[in-house]
């Protein structure tokens, strides 16, 4: 005999086996993203690390900047920024021209200031606000150390990332309330709040130096 019954219940234990499997392929997608996201930001440090260590050789074999000049430089994504100061206009330009011409490099940051060299003591104060920002950094849910780089020159604060407009405003707000801080400069490429989202265009919020 047919029971109504007989059926309904099959098709609602049916119904939850199919939710049960889209919920684990959610999860599994999410997971599979995540690995790819963290194997990208592998990737990326390492090269990172090779355009820093690439640019940094080119100006220590330039006997000029090498000696007279004090270059930083940083990069984050392929974003180089040059900090520090330079004696002239000139050694300011012949710096550029080595960070551009360092395969990888896609953006250059300039932002040395032409004068003499910073003393030591400015050195220690610097470390200083950078340990401390990364530290304050903790207290911020949001905030994530391995989506920025900070670093200080002079008591001004330049901090790089990829990261959503609403964790660029709580990281500038960190900075700018550590002692001793004269300036924060953003060099971020903003993403959409959801790191999974990996297609959303990257926009730089700071115009490159041509």
């Amino acid at each position: 005999m047919f029971s109504w019954k007989k059926l309904i219940f099959v098709a609602t234990i049916s119904a939850s086996l199919t939710g049960c499997v889209a919920v684990g392929a959610a999860a599994v997608g999410a997971a599979a993203a995540a690995v790819i996201y963290n194997r990208q930001n592998i990737k990326s440090s390492m090269d990172d690390e090779s355009i820093t260590y690439a640019i940094e050789k080119r100006i220590n074999d330039d006997a000029e900047l090498k000696t007279e000049a004090r270059i930083i430089v940083a990069t984050y994504h392929r974003m180089v920024l040059l900090a520090g100061q330079t004696p002239t206009s000139a050694m300011r330009s012949r710096a550029v021209t080595i960070a551009k011409s360092v395969p990888g490099s896609e953006q250059i940051y300039n932002e040395l200031a032409i004068e003499a060299p910073s003393s030591t003591l400015t050195k220690t104060s610097d470390s200083w606000i950078t340990a401390k920002i990364k530290t304050d950094f903790l207290s911020k849910a949001d905030l994530k150390s391995e989506e920025f780089k900070v670093i200080t020159d002079t008591g001004i604060v330049y901090l790089m990332g990829i990261v959503t407009r609403d964790q660029a405003d709580q990281a500038v707000d960190v900075a700018r309330h550590v002692t001793g801080v004269e300036k924060v400069v953003k060099i971020f490429k903003y993403r959409e709040p959801y790191p999974e989202e990996e297609t959303v265009p990257l926009t730089p919020s700071k115009k490159p130096t041509n």
